[in-house]
């Protein structure tokens, strides 16, 4: 699918590049608010930057994930996208 991330890296606290299947590239940014429940592990700095690809999708250990989907179309559409 285009959605499909095959590339992700930190660039800064709480943001990360990514890039699509089809070449599409953006940022994804957090808002320290979105950082509660599941997510909350990502506010230690070494966590956040284990982010990888699986599957096509952006995630760290602990079984967290971001859709690829809503983050690709939002990316389109913006440039960025921001978690709050």
């Amino acid at each position: 699918m285009n959605w499909d991330v095959v590339d992700v890296k930190p660039i800064a606290p709480l943001a990360i590049r990514v890039q699509f299947a089809d070449g599409l590239v953006g940022r994804v940014r957090f808002e320290p608010s979105h950082l509660t429940g599941v997510f909350a592990a990502l506010n230690d700095p070494k966590v956040f930057e284990q982010a990888h690809v699986d599957g096509g999708a952006v995630a760290w250990p602990g079984n967290l994930d971001l859709a690829p989907d809503a983050m690709y179309q939002e990316i389109k559409t913006c440039g960025e996208w921001v978690l709050r």
